[in-house]
């Protein structure tokens, strides 16, 4: 039995999975592989490095801090999370990411980019917590339009979302059969279609190969949250999702909105941590 966490994106919604994640790590839930998209990359890393708490702590600290996230931030360098902010002042120095221990963990972890090139998914496997690997997570969590392409190895990369949003098959296909998924809609939501069509074709003018994952979202995401449903219902999987939407922005800046979403991820779990344990059998 290989157990799979499987964890969507959705901006400052990953709070809501924040709160489950915390709450899994204090009861010493151990998983084989973790695969992330977006937020649930950037987010998940810390489940990897054991880090309880440090995700709602610094994201309540530096909600408000124009470096963190602003529209100045986007004016200024084409990312609305400021890139440098986030991926290097933060963890290498504010709120430390602990790579000793995201190396020595045994678990496999994996974020979802979408190529902007093919607009196809890459699941890059992050083993080691460094720069590079740095890279490859803000490249998931780049959204369209408000964030740079990432360029790696000469190729640019664009938020996993756009190609997979919730990589349930992805992780069944390389063997994982206990899985856990944790989605940020409630169980009502379905994507609309997109509806910014002059952004789009600017957008994909220097990026053909992203037209497609682009315009074909909305269908690819509600197709994946209905198979994801005939699983759970199968017994297949388990899923947390929000009993219904979660108040918090893309950009949120009040830090009692985010504690309260993480609140609720965490009353989530604890509310269904046996039912968990008894899916993963867990004593």
């Amino acid at each position: 039995m290989r157990k799979g966490l499987i964890l969507e994106g959705g901006a400052m919604r990953g709070l809501f999975t924040a709160g489950i994640l915390d709450v899994m790590m204090e009861n010493g839930i151990v998983y084989d592989g973790i695969v992330g998209v977006s937020a649930g990359a950037v987010f998940g890393c810390n489940y990897k490095s054991k880090q309880i708490g440090r995700v709602v702590r610094y994201n309540m600290k530096y909600c408000q801090d124009k470096r963190y996230c602003s529209i100045r931030s986007l004016l200024r360098t084409g990312n609305l999370y400021g890139a440098d902010f986030c991926y290097r002042e933060l963890p290498e120095t504010l709120d430390i990411f602990d790579i000793k221990t995201y190396r020595e963990n045994p678990v496999v972890f994996y974020a979802v980019c979408t190529d902007a090139e093919t607009g196809k998914a890459v699941y890059r496997r992050i083993d080691r917590g460094n720069g590079e690997d740095l890279l490859w997570l803000r490249a998931s969590a780049s959204m369209p339009f408000v964030s740079r392409p990432v360029k790696i190895d000469g190729r640019f990369f664009l938020d996993g979302a756009l190609a997979d949003s919730i990589p349930l098959r992805f992780f069944e296909g390389i063997g994982y059969d206990k899985n856990v998924v944790v989605l940020t809609q409630p169980d009502s939501y379905r994507k609309p279609a997109h509806r910014s069509t002059r952004l789009l074709r600017h957008f994909v003018r220097r990026f053909p190969g992203l037209t497609e994952a682009l315009s074909g979202r909305p269908a690819m995401y509600n197709e994946t949250v209905q198979y994801i449903r005939r699983q759970e219902e199968k017994g297949a999987a388990f899923v947390f999702r929000p009993a219904e939407s979660l108040d918090v922005g893309h950009m949120e800046k009040d830090p009692e909105k985010l504690h309260k979403v993480y609140l609720e991820g965490r009353r989530t779990a604890e509310r269904r941590l046996g039912e968990l344990k008894a899916y993963l059998e867990i004593q």
